[in-house]
């Protein structure tokens, strides 16, 4: 298989998958734009053709609904044409969420292997504290997010921190469970062959619980990674921030400014899908390293 044909394999799927989405995409803007387009014209005393009807529905200023390019071109002016430094670029912004996003992932993770260790090897806290960690997760984000925010502040904690922690509360589950399942994936008579070798519990959690939680671990680290990059954009909406991605949206909202809106979505979808492929990307190296895979 050439290169050619092995990369449209691969990318193929995912490439159609976009065009459709695009495609949908511009006959919603122009279904849910017309509405004012015709209002416009209806008050100056004109009839729009069709093609007069597209063409005013994908350049509006306000549109409900903004047109793919509308929004690449902002997201272009906003990143390409603008300084790194400039507090109207989207890469700025994108680095204020993502130092709170990795801040936080750091924090779930460890929280979430440290709870998932104990859980595994304690009967008292698989029954205590599992309960609990799955009851958290009931209690919507946007009720957490300004009590947290509240709290630390009137402790004299703001700026990274709060929002690392609202990203920490959502990332931690899914590496909780992710590795509960990974801990618990060896069957028993891998534990019983370790009993006969008189391996100490410290020694089968190293050369076989941990070992078989990988594929476990490095799943629950991508479906963290989004989660933590979700509760980093959550974290910056109830503190009226004036930077991040989330303060992009917030302002987007304030002034409806739907372009600007739909750019920093777009951002953060792209941002959350580098996180995870660079998981992925760690995760093929560290099996493959582990001979877990080829």
């Amino acid at each position: 298989m050439t290169r050619l044909a092995s990369f449209w394999h691969k990318a193929g799927p995912v490439l159609c998958i976009l065009l459709v989405l695009i495609a949908v995409w511009y006959g919603a803007a122009v279904a849910l734009n017309a509405a004012w387009a015709k209002d416009k014209a209806a008050r100056a005393g004109t009839e729009l053709t069709f093609s007069e009807l597209v063409s005013d529905t994908m350049s509006q200023e306000k549109p409900l609904l903004p047109a793919p390019h509308q929004v690449a071109q902002e997201i272009y002016k906003t990143t390409v044409l603008k300084k790194i430094t400039s507090k109207r670029s989207l890469i700025w912004h994108g680095w204020i969420t993502l130092s709170a996003t990795l801040l936080g992932f750091v924090f779930g993770t460890a929280l979430g292997v440290l709870l998932a260790v104990g859980i595994v090897h304690s009967r008292a806290m698989d029954m205590s504290v599992m309960p609990w960690v799955i009851t958290s997760q009931t209690i919507p984000i946007l009720a957490v997010a300004p009590m947290v925010i509240v709290v630390l502040n009137a402790v004299g904690v703001s700026g990274l921190l709060p929002k690392a922690i609202i990203s920490m509360y959502l990332s931690f589950f899914p590496v909780v469970v992710g590795m509960v399942k990974g801990l618990r994936a060896p069957d028993h008579m891998q534990l019983d062959q370790m009993r006969t070798w008189n391996a100490s519990n410290n020694t089968t959690f190293w050369k076989l619980r941990l070992p078989s939680s990988m594929p476990y671990f490095f799943a629950s680290l991508k479906i963290a990674i989004a989660a933590s990059l979700v509760g980093a954009i959550v974290g910056e909406l109830p503190t009226g921030a004036v930077a991040g991605l989330g303060a992009r949206l917030l302002a987007g909202s304030y002034y409806g400014q739907t372009i600007q809106i739909w750019s920093a979505l777009i951002c953060a979808a792209v941002l959350a899908a580098a996180l995870v492929a660079l998981i992925g990307v760690i995760e093929r190296a560290t099996l493959k390293r582990m001979g877990m895979q080829q």
